[in-house]
């Protein structure tokens, strides 16, 4: 802030530096006015000018001081009151803008929840016919055409719950109930939702949980779990999906172990990035690069962290580390 007040006021320093070298110049040539006087005098005059800035540096710079702390919430009550007219424009200025800003983004906000409420409301509109549809396959006799029925409107099935639940999450906070969760229940119901599915790759689940209970939302957390375990029945075949859970360092880990075709290593830095889709199977139509996302969005809000190792043509390791009780203080006040 120093030097940028220096280099606001350098025309009026240049100035002040140019006056006192005049004054001494004259002094020099003209032998009727006294030097040392005049030394003595610009000597003053350049002390009392640079208390004269120290003072001003003060005063001048307290209004931008606070504009500058100012953070990103839109108060403007941070910001110190005007004392100058210059400051009094900027301020009158900034006013407008953030008033107009939040203006708009009220209007955004209000616009987007109606949105929401309208996508909404038409996916819970197609899960009607939906469930009828698989009441009917169910009845069919044809069990190759029952099966391939099946995945079709599993697929239809996911990806309405997935496009339910990204719209959803802009306002998760309103929507998180942190209690102990049972693991094995939440992890169940997700495996009998692809069993179908599972059955027709030939695809089995070995279930080990060492740590029963999770503290964390369930309803979230099992959509975190179905994200998961639809990417490993998808990239996978003829094989188990391994789940374990533990208990290391307070911390309750939850571990789902696919033997898979693996994941590329360039691309292990890009698979939470909205959209993506492997490098090495572009071809791969059924993929949205969507699961994935949701999953690290859903997780950052639940203070889950994920962990992924994974070696193409051996599998897949997604590991979910769930925070301890008193982290939850800071979203829930518990």
């Amino acid at each position: 802030m120093i030097m940028a007040y220096i280099r606001e006021r350098l025309s009026w320093i240049l100035l002040f530096v140019f006056l006192q070298l005049m004054l001494l110049f004259i002094a020099a040539v003209d032998a009727q006015i006294p030097f040392l006087p005049i030394l003595y005098i610009v000597f003053l005059s350049t002390l009392f000018f640079l208390v004269f800035l120290f003072v001003r540096y003060n005063r001048e710079t307290k209004f931008y001081k606070s504009l500058q702390a100012w953070d990103d919430t839109y108060d403007l009550v941070a910001i110190s009151d005007p004392e100058r007219p210059f400051e009094t424009i900027a301020m009158d200025v900034l006013s407008l803008q953030t008033e107009r800003f939040k203006k708009e983004s009220s209007i955004r906000l209000m616009e987007m929840q109606g949105e929401k409420d309208e996508l909404l409301s038409w996916i819970h509109e197609v899960k009607t016919p939906l469930t009828t549809m698989q009441l009917m396959i169910e009845r069919m006799e044809d069990e190759t055409l029952k099966a391939q029925l099946q995945y079709e409107w599993l697929r239809i099935h996911l990806l309405l719950d997935q496009q339910l639940h990204q719209k959803r999450i802009p306002f998760i906070q309103n929507d998180l109930l942190i209690e102990a969760s049972a693991l094995e229940p939440i992890i169940f119901q997700e495996i009998r939702g692809l069993k179908t599915w599972c059955m027709q790759k030939g695809i089995g689940f070995d279930v080990s949980l060492q740590a029963a209970e999770v503290l964390s939302d369930a309803k979230w957390l099992g959509f975190i779990i179905r994200q998961l375990l639809t990417n490993a029945v998808k990239y996978s075949s003829a094989s188990d999906i391994h789940i374990e859970s533990d208990l290391v360092a307070d911390h309750v880990r939850l571990i789902i172990r696919d033997a898979g075709r693996g994941i590329d290593p360039k691309d292990m830095p890009r698979i939470f990035d909205k959209g993506f889709t492997s490098t090495t199977s572009h071809q791969d139509s059924a993929a949205t690069g969507m699961g994935l996302y949701l999953t690290k969005k859903v997780a950052e809000a639940l203070m889950i962290r994920i962990q992924v190792e994974s070696k193409p043509g051996i599998g897949t390791t997604f590991t979910l580390i769930f925070p301890k009780r008193n982290d939850f203080v800071s979203i829930t006040g518990m």
